[in-house]
């Protein structure tokens, strides 16, 4: 292999390219556990937890890096150990924009490069998997490391330029002027009431109830129109609409009465890979900030439980949300609260956890799950014999439990 001062590519021989193009074609097929490993060291890491905090912006970190995998594997079993050219497609593209829109820097590009470092491991255990040869060996290595690390610094570049068009676009015109004064807001940072209103074009006086919505998979129609869904559910007739993103919009309503989880869910039914983060009620200014909060901090639970639920209120999972704000804290009271209640069956689960809402009322226990009361007393008797501590003497820790298990899918 020749790689000489002229920054010429370096020649490959034959059977090293043929070498490259068979690893390759095992890269472009990824096992679960590379994709996952992946995800996690891409999002693990200090300068990007605002990405990591975000499920939409995550939600287009992990599609980017798996992209950029795929783009590179591809491109060495068209011509292998070549030039690869930058990823400039429409994940990457879409991800640099949501970016821009959160007002995010190019430091949140360094998952591309930690992405790059899970990559080059695999690919290592590759090689070794496809020649014994130590020649062969060193140079299909040397080319692979060269090739991987051009093509992220060719796609980080092409990625940061696009990041400052995007840039420039937002310092222009009406959407811009709403960010701006959202965000000044959101911050607490000081703001005459007229102007941020008549960049607004929204009243802050009065109640305010905030929602996000987004989606991992569905485009920014689908987005759109629940978030429209969202506001009928509401009664309200106009709504303060910010775009986040490509997959996320912060909406604002002028009521002070949250939308019914039920018929919200009922309308979004046609939307099904969108959900909606609903924040408590407030008044004024104050209100407006802290209703956003609320909805972000419950966006983040729904996220960070993979929860199932469509739609949540905060008002509904402030409690959840607090207890499982430290993944290891969470398995270790679940585990001391419910011992083998955790793993039982839902039915008993689902009593155990409506009979303490229900105030110890067996018989509106069995109204509210529409069975019979001697059902739900023997059920009750069953979870007292998985449960560490009777439910009687621990009622209200079962309860936080339970609702934990409901929010995370498994109750």
């Amino acid at each position: 292999m020749v790689h000489n001062a002229a920054s010429e590519w370096p020649r490959v021989s034959p059977r090293v390219r043929e070498l490259f193009r068979r690893g390759a074609e095992i890269a472009l097929s990824p096992q679960a556990e590379w994709i996952e490993e992946l995800h996690a060291a891409a999002l693990g890491g200090a300068r990007v937890r605002l990405v990591a905090e975000d499920p939409a912006l995550a939600a287009a970190t992990r599609r980017a890096n798996l992209a950029n995998l795929l783009h590179w594997a591809a491109a060495n079993v068209q011509d292998p150990g070549r030039r690869v050219p930058a990823n400039t497609g429409s994940e990457l593209l879409e991800a640099s924009r949501d970016l821009v829109r959160r007002g995010l820097d190019e430091t949140a590009l360094d998952s591309y490069r930690t992405a790059q470092n899970v990559a080059w491991r695999r690919w290592i255990e590759i090689v070794f998997g496809l020649t014994d040869d130590p020649g062969e060996l060193r140079e299909l290595l040397d080319v692979s490391a060269l090739s991987i690390a051009t093509f992220i610094d060719d796609t980080v570049a092409a990625v940061s330029e696009r990041m400052q068009h995007e840039r420039d676009e937002l310092t222009r015109g009406a959407h811009a002027e709403r960010r701006a004064a959202v965000t000044l807001l959101l911050e607490g940072a000081p703001i005459g009431r007229a102007r941020a209103e008549s960049q607004l074009g929204y009243r802050l006086s009065g109640p305010h109830t905030a929602a996000i919505v987004w989606s991992g998979a569905a485009g920014s129609e689908q987005v759109e129109a629940a978030a429209e869904e969202v506001m009928r559910a509401a009664g309200a007739d106009h709504r303060l609409t910010v775009i986040a993103s490509a997959a996320a919009t912060w909406v604002w309503l002028p009521v002070a009465t949250a939308p019914p989880v039920d018929e919200l869910a009922a309308r979004l039914a046609e939307h099904p890979d969108v959900r909606v983060a609903v924040g408590r009620p407030g008044t004024d200014v104050e209100g407006f900030r802290r209703s956003h909060l609320d909805a972000a901090t419950t966006q983040r639970m729904v996220a960070r439980l993979t929860s199932p639920q469509q739609v949540a209120r905060y008002q509904d999972v402030q409690l959840v949300s607090l207890l499982t704000s430290e993944p290891t804290q969470t398995e270790e009271f679940l585990a001391d609260t419910l011992g083998e209640l955790e793993h039982a069956d839902a039915d008993t689960r689902a009593t155990a956890l409506t009979y303490v809402r229900e105030l110890g009322s067996t018989t509106r226990t069995a109204e509210r799950l529409y069975t019979h009361r001697n059902t739900v007393v023997r059920r009750l008797a069953r979870a007292d014999e998985l449960l560490p501590r009777p439910l009687a003497e621990n009622a209200l820790a079962v309860a936080a439990a339970l609702e934990t298990l409901h929010w995370r899918g498994t109750g």
